[in-house]
């Protein structure tokens, strides 16, 4: 009889990237299901935001994890594809933070954090001319 060591799947590393896709999908479809009831500029805002971070979490970092797509590492002699690890370094960073921009800004449009009244009354200005 043969036995299956789960030690492997139970290191922190094989876990990370399914976490990472499930985190995805469940920000997507709830995401989705918030956008129903907003309006419609807080919805394009909360889609396209859990969208970036949906594709960012689900596709791109379980790639980086698995290393299907080369880390760059600053500094490292002879690095095999630099450029290449250097620009999908560049679009990890702008899809996640574009992503959560976007989600945190459609989240707080959602929440009508921003329609807030101001906290002081506007007074009149003084009049500067002499009659």
């Amino acid at each position: 009889m043969n036995y299956i060591s789960f030690l492997a799947l139970d290191s922190h590393e094989a876990v990370r990237p399914v976490f990472l896709m499930v985190l995805g999908v469940v920000l997507t479809i709830l995401t989705w299901r918030l956008a129903r009831t907003s309006g419609v500029w807080t919805a394009r805002f909360l889609v396209a935001g859990a969208l970036l971070l949906g594709f960012g979490y689900a596709v791109m970092m379980p790639l980086f994890e698995a290393g299907v797509i080369e880390r760059y590492v600053p500094g490292a002699q002879g690095q095999r594809g630099a450029a290449t690890a250097l620009a999908w370094h560049v679009v990890k960073i702008v899809v996640m933070n574009t992503g959560w921009l976007l989600f945190g800004t459609g989240i707080a449009m959602h929440a009508k954090s921003l329609d807030a009244p101001a906290s002081r009354p506007c007074t009149q200005s003084p009049n500067l001319t002499h009659p």
